[in-house]
């Protein structure tokens, strides 16, 4: 009984030491996968970003409201702008307004590139579905969502960041971006006629 018990023991504690290096195993590869891959994706980005800024010249300096690049520019008037002239252009009516202009949040504009790149995916807007998707589809931005209160405002076909803010101006809902005083914060993405604005309080 006791030669059974013994054996049984051993069985056990061989199974219990192949799963622990199994977990083991898994756990260095996963972690190794997804360090390279964040590492690739960031590079990636960065080399097609300067590529980019080496090939268009612009009196404004790209920001953090620069819109994502993922894909090429087209020629036409549209792709002639972008995230940091709407955002200026967003703060001046704001202010023309009297109301305060928006400060930049990082997060806010980790939430406008991921919805501008959804939209230029799509290729046209999508009622805000991708927006109201995201605390689900992303739990890691969960608490953003959960720490400020979040509007978005899209606009698609404008061929100017004047023209952005003047179809946001005349649509109801969307002129609360540039007069809605209870927004303190925000962040803009806009590429090729498309602009993502987060707006936060």
């Amino acid at each position: 009984m006791t030669k059974i018990a013994l054996i049984i023991a051993k069985v056990f504690s061989n199974i219990v030491l192949v799963f622990t290096f199994l977990v083991v195993m898994l756990t260095v590869f996963l972690t190794g996968y997804a360090r390279g891959y964040g590492n690739g994706w960031n590079g990636a980005v960065g080399e097609y970003q300067k590529l980019l800024s080496d090939k268009v010249s612009s009196t404004t300096k790209p920001s953090a409201t620069d819109a994502p690049i993922r894909y090429p520019l087209s020629t036409t008037r549209s792709s002639l702008w972008g995230g940091p002239q709407l955002w200026d252009a967003v703060n001046k009516s704001r202010v023309e307004h009297g109301v305060n202009p928006l400060k930049q949040k990082d997060e806010l504009c980790t939430i406008a590139s991921i919805r501008l790149n959804q939209l230029l995916e799509l290729g046209k807007l999508d009622g805000h579905e991708g927006f109201s998707k995201l605390p689900t589809d992303r739990p890691d931005l969960k608490w953003i969502f959960e720490e400020y209160d979040i509007s978005e405002f899209l606009v698609s076909g404008a061929t100017s960041p004047q023209n952005a803010v003047d179809l946001w101006l005349n649509t109801l809902g969307h002129k609360k971006l540039l007069t809605g005083g209870e927004y303190s914060f925000g962040c803009i993405y806009a590429q090729s006629g498309f602009g993502v604005a987060i707006a936060a309080y």
